[in-house]
């Protein structure tokens, strides 16, 4: 890759994954608020007490896609067509494996860990249907992000973003349908919801079509070096997918001792705003991933190092513009959400909104730098920086601060959190500059 196309590939990748990133997180958005028109409060309770489960598949997903695209890219830029091949495969298989246990789980488990989540009464029938229909869709949701991340790898962002969005548009447009001519309530939410990654991905079969695609399936068994290599390079995703669920389930528990139901229902509105604002973190990360690994499979290294300043630079830009939408519309987006007008809803929402994404430069920052370590096969660092940011530190600081502070200490968990792990992104960064292994990077 030429230093000259550098910045106009991080624009062109950056971008179209971005957008292709929002329409995804419109999935559970568009449910949240078909749900708050049909059901009510108790359907937002519901709703949100299914979503972390919901994270947890989607990081077994992007976890493939982003541990496989990432070493596709790698052997695809040293010409290693076989091995690019095999790696691809073993995805593929690596998929299936996991949409069986989501599948049993669907089928066996969905009332029981529900209950262990506080689900109750009522919420529990609506919230099981929900998660035991969206896990029997694992299959699409799995491999279609694993084939996003390999077509946007093998050069076509453009038709991953396509595929992206057409499932979104769907899931809005059958999520009505299913709801309200319909009439099949929670249940069709979720149908609406399982049915956007299959149309999704018969977009992207159009590239299986085309003379540009590199991969291909390969006749090999399984290898369990590659089912490592792709665990270990795409485990900070999961993490990072999975740290939005630990997060849910733990305020979700907080809130429902300090506000009952009503206080669950507004965290929901928060939860789901915020599964959007880091789409947009997770499609900048994502976008530049190729463009860092091809380089880094050539040993460019000053191209590396520019394409993180680029992310970087466009992160901080990209937070200034969505904070000050949340904090001068705060009431407008509660209000949205808001189907029955609840009061003590808005205030509790319109005032954690305000406090939650004063996160998102530190939250911004956490993501591209542990896809950055990923992308060069460095992942020790990416583990750790996931692993704090979704366990290590916010489950203490959020019992904490809402022991010290209530329901503001429960909005400032967050940002205090990745605050203090962006401090350890900048030590590693810096740890990294100064390592003889790939020092080629810091002289660039």
């Amino acid at each position: 890759m030429k230093n000259s196309n550098c910045l106009g590939n991080f624009v062109r990748y950056s971008t179209l994954n971005i957008m292709g990133m929002i329409g995804v997180s419109f999935y559970i958005l568009a449910d949240t608020y078909f749900v708050s028109k049909a059901l009510g409060t108790n359907g937002l309770a519901a709703l949100n007490l299914a979503l972390p489960l919901y994270n947890f598949m989607d990081g077994c997903g992007l976890m493939a896609g982003m541990g496989g695209g990432t070493k596709y890219s790698i052997q695809k830029s040293m010409k290693e067509d076989s091995a690019a091949n095999r790696i691809f495969t073993n995805a593929v298989f690596f998929v299936i494996a996991m949409s069986v246990i989501f599948m049993l789980t669907g089928i066996f488990l969905s009332g029981t860990i529900l209950s262990v989540f506080g689900a109750r009464g009522k919420i529990l029938v609506i919230s099981a249907t929900y998660l035991r229909t969206l896990l029997l869709f694992s299959p699409a949701f799995l491999m279609n992000y694993m084939l996003l991340a390999f077509v946007r790898n093998d050069g076509a962002p453009q038709l991953s973003m396509a595929a992206m969005i057409a499932g979104s548009i769907s899931n809005v447009v059958l999520d009505w349908v299913f709801m309200f001519p319909c009439k099949m309530g929670i249940f069709g939410a979720a149908l609406a919801t399982g049915l956007a990654p299959a149309i999704s991905m018969a977009v992207l079969s159009l590239h299986f079509f085309r003379r540009k695609n590199n991969f291909h399936l390969k006749k090999c068994r399984p290898e369990r070096k590659l089912f490592s290599g792709i665990f270990f390079t795409g485990i900070p995703s999961l993490i990072t997918e999975v740290s939005s669920g630990i997060v849910i389930i733990v305020f979700n528990s907080i809130m429902l001792n300090l506000q009952g139901n009503v206080g669950v229902a507004a965290y929901s509105v928060i939860a789901n705003l915020s599964l959007v604002v880091i789409a947009v973190y997770t499609g900048l990360a994502q976008g530049v991933q190729p463009l860092i690994s091809s380089n880094y499979g050539v040993r460019n290294y000053k191209n590396i190092k520019l394409l993180l300043r680029y992310a970087l630079t466009a992160m901080l830009s990209v937070s200034a513009i969505i904070y000050a939408v949340v904090f001068f519309y705060a009431p407008d987006i509660t209000a949205f959400f808001n189907s029955e007008q609840n009061e003590l809803l808005q205030g509790i929402a319109v005032e954690g909104i305000k406090l939650y994404f004063t996160a998102c430069p530190f939250a911004g920052f956490n993501i591209i730098l542990s896809v950055y370590f990923t992308s060069i096969e460095y992942p020790a660092p990416a583990h750790i920086i996931s692993v704090l940011r979704g366990f290590a530190v916010i489950i203490p600081m959020a019992f904490m601060l809402s022991s010290a502070a209530g329901t503001v200490g429960v909005w400032c968990a967050f940002p205090a959190s990745e605050c203090l792990v962006t401090t350890v992104g900048l030590v590693f960064l810096l740890i990294l500059r100064r390592n003889s292994k790939i020092s080629g990077i810091s002289r660039a």
